[in-house]
């Protein structure tokens, strides 16, 4: 089975420059996980999408390793954050409670789904739901729906079914779309990211099954990938991203609920847009 992969890119300088970048884009993540509540998905996944295309890989399985690789990494990386804003009370287990289940159903949906979406309807999920979230959380005062959440528990079902969903698809946490759903809802944005660092665990759990299931006969995987998760590539991102989500936590709760929304807005135009252009 071929790779796809052009033997004149393998030299040692390369390979070391391919390590130091994963490395640093564990960092990036792990931060962005603890502040944002988002699993760093939102850098994992272009990262890896650009740097399997520099490589040479099938067009036709990049995408699909981007976000499932990065579903695998959100897994150690959500737990980090987790445990890091629940010793500061910061996640509402009853809303866990309320959301958890369908919320994993529906990313294992997505993740069953994802091996009859091309790429590019992934990379355009990603891009389009990306910039409306980031446009929603960037505008001056968030829109806001009610002053709590919905009591029905139907509705409640429905919203982290499409979450859960969505988020597969994108390779992302949660937080990008919980948190401004939760902020919508007049939710205390500190305690929606908390929030949404464990839901993003329920949500990378079905969706890297999912993928992996997906991937398991398909050709030009790059060596040693399981389904549409490429083993190194977690090896090195994912102890790095799981040491510095606590920084990102510490981080969340020092900066004003501001900054912190325009922070997760700015990273998410950018690379929701590069996505989109790709």
């Amino acid at each position: 089975m071929g790779t796809g992969l052009d033997p004149s890119l393998l030299d040692g300088q390369t390979i070391a420059a391919l390590i130091a970048g994963l490395a640093a884009t564990g960092v990036i993540s792990g931060i962005l996980a603890g502040l944002l509540g988002v699993g760093g998905g939102i850098v994992i996944v272009p990262v890896l999408f650009w740097g399997l295309t520099l490589f040479g890989f099938s067009p036709a399985v990049i995408s699909h390793l981007a976000v499932g690789t990065s579903l695998a990494v959100i897994i150690p990386t959500s737990i980090s954050s987790m445990r890091a804003h629940n010793k500061r009370g910061n996640v509402d287990r009853s809303l866990l409670k309320l959301w958890g289940p369908t919320i994993f159903i529906g990313a294992l949906i997505g993740g069953i789904m994802s091996k009859y979406i091309p790429g590019s309807g992934l990379r355009f999920v990603f891009g389009v739901v990306g910039i409306l979230v980031a446009i929603n959380m960037a505008i001056p005062k968030t829109l806001v729906i009610s002053d709590h959440l919905p009591r029905s528990g139907w509705i409640n079902r429905a919203i982290a079914t499409v979450i859960g969903f969505i988020s597969s698809l994108m390779g992302i946490g949660g937080g990008t779309l919980s948190v401004p759903t939760l902020s919508s809802f007049s939710f205390p944005v500190h305690r929606a990211v908390g929030t949404s660092s464990a839901l993003g665990l329920l949500i990378a759990l079905p969706g890297v099954a999912g993928f992996i299931w997906a991937g398991l006969e398909i050709a030009g995987r790059p060596p040693l990938s399981l389904g549409y998760v490429s083993l190194p590539a977690v090896a090195i991102i994912a102890p790095v991203s799981f040491l510095f989500a606590p920084l990102g936590a510490r981080l969340a709760h020092a900066l004003n609920p501001r900054y912190l929304k325009l922070a997760f807005a700015f990273f998410l135009a950018i690379t929701a847009a590069r996505m989109l252009l790709s």
